[in-house]
């Protein structure tokens, strides 16, 4: 392997570099830095307010930092290379599945609409819904089809804000499934999330922000302990986590 090609397999595909955004005279984001690699399913906890929502919105170009840099190969490829699938799905209700995957594929600008609308049905496992109103989908169905919009573009990474808050537990373990089959194929997940027992379960790496600042950036497992211990048992180390802080 050349020099070059070396630095290409090791360069991270997303890079946070002291990261910062107000709002008036409110910090929401305190310089956050971190790094997303290749195949990485990375949580981002932390209590409501903490500035999780902020910092997605900001690698998906909702909306712009106030200082630092989001830089790597999906910061540097403009907002086609970070997908975005905000907590409340931008769907149109009468629309089917197929007809918002159409109209989303084209907003984007994808250069072939029809084959990415056919990739997304088959990899999120939609097409026997494919013709059904999203009025008419299950809360987990409309989660893919969110996802999908999301992916229709082939992102190198893939926001997820709150992707289970209102699915029941059957729903988010087959949601779960689809996103770590993604991260096994190469594709960076950074997602929000207030279920712990999901971080320990799926995510490689967590990071914890606490009124705008990055205070954890490790294993789940150091974070919130062992693999066999009970959702319960993670909260409340987490709990205990917070208080070492002193931000309880």
């Amino acid at each position: 392997m050349s020099e070059a090609a070396a630095e290409q397999a090791v360069e991270p595909v997303l890079r946070v570099a002291d990261l910062g955004k107000q709002f008036g005279t409110r910090m929401a984001l305190r310089g956050v830095s971190f790094e997303l690699g290749a195949g990485e399913l990375v949580a981002a906890v932390g209590p409501n307010g903490a500035g999780k929502t902020t910092l997605l919105s900001i690698l998906a170009g909702v909306q712009s930092a106030s200082s630092g840099t989001v830089s790597g190969r999906a910061g540097a490829g403009g907002a086609h290379e970070i997908g975005w699938a905000p907590q409340q799905a931008a769907v149109y209700g009468r629309l089917t599945v197929r007809e918002n995957l159409r109209l989303f594929a084209r907003l984007e600008h994808v250069s072939d609409a029809d084959a990415a609308v056919a990739r997304m049905l088959e990899q999120t496992g939609l097409q026997p819904r494919a013709d059904d109103r999203v009025e008419s989908l299950s809360g987990g169905n409309r989660q893919r089809v969110n996802v999908a919009l999301a992916l229709l573009a082939d992102p190198l990474v893939l926001a997820l804000d709150e992707p289970t808050s209102a699915l029941d537990p059957a729903q988010r373990a087959r949601l779960w499934g689809f996103v770590s089959s993604l991260a096994d194929r190469g594709k960076s997940v950074l997602f929000s999330t207030h279920h712990l027992g999901e971080v320990r379960r799926y995510a490689t790496r967590a990071i914890v922000l606490v009124e705008g600042e990055l205070l954890f950036d490790g294993a789940p497992g150091e974070l919130l302990g062992s693999a066999g211990a009970g959702d319960g048992d993670a909260e409340g180390a987490f709990l205990s986590f917070l208080a070492e802080q002193g931000r309880q």
